[in-house]
């Protein structure tokens, strides 16, 4: 039995979740990151790289329903994040406003990347599960053209370009708060290693977004030279019989 001066457990443990579903989501997100920049690569590899997780080369046809059930376990995971992640999150109008003016008279640089990401946080409670559900319920429309047709004649960059700064910006602060909350050294020269971390952390981001911004530059090229024959399947000499989702 808990005696009065014991602390519940359950907010800890909830924490602890939602520091698990973030660092998965993150990783989720960065491994996804280097599968749809294979656009860089040229088209071959990217449509390799879709009929892959097809089960095309273990099943000798695509299966587009793997993605599907792909796309719907990290959509589980996203949900229950951001319902763990609601718990800290200013409840009303008035809270944020007073939070707003709270950051900018501290002026304290770990302070203002908590907000950014609570900013990031719910910009993306809109922006992710549009793009998931789009993926989830069209999953044989990926690949070189379908892609590039998507988002540049579908003119789904609108989604996607807000979409990548976002989940990055999030992603990069995530990691480096989750390293200040449970991976800082509490002996030696704290404040060094919190510089390194942060410098670690705008590396990543300027990479990442980098290699996204390349990627959506080269899928909406491809969706625009494609435009007159969007809705056109890629078919690579190899493969001409099956092109894209089969």
């Amino acid at each position: 039995m808990r005696t009065r001066l014991e602390a519940p457990r359950w907010p800890a443990r909830l924490d602890l979740l939602q520091s698990g579903t973030g660092v998965a989501l993150g990783l989720f997100m960065w491994v996804h990151m280097f599968f749809v920049s294979s656009i860089l690569l040229g088209r071959d590899v990217m449509w390799t790289v879709a009929r892959f997780f097809e089960g095309y080369f273990f099943f000798g046809r695509p299966l587009p329903w793997l993605v599907s059930l792909l796309v719907a376990m990290v959509f589980a995971l996203f949900i229950g994040h951001a319902a763990l992640a609601l718990r800290k999150f200013p409840a009303s109008y008035k809270q944020y406003s007073r939070l707003h003016e709270h950051v900018g008279a501290i002026s304290h640089q770990d302070t203002t990347l908590w907000y950014v990401q609570v900013i990031t946080g719910f910009a993306l409670f809109f922006l992710v599960p549009v793009h998931l559900y789009g993926v989830m319920t069209q999953p044989e429309n990926i690949g070189p053209y379908a892609s590039s047709d998507r988002i540049w004649s579908g003119r789904f960059w609108i989604l996607y370009a807000p979409l990548l700064v976002t989940v990055h910006l999030h992603a990069a602060i995530g990691f480096y708060r989750l390293a200040m909350k449970w991976g800082l050294p509490t002996t030696g020269d704290a404040v060094r290693m919190r510089r390194r971390f942060k410098v670690l952390m705008w590396v990543i981001l300027l990479a990442f977004l980098a290699l996204g911004t390349a990627s959506l530059a080269t899928y909406m090229t491809i969706g625009y030279e494609h435009a007159d024959r969007a809705g056109e399947r890629y078919l690579p000499p190899p493969h001409t019989a099956s092109g894209e989702g089969g």
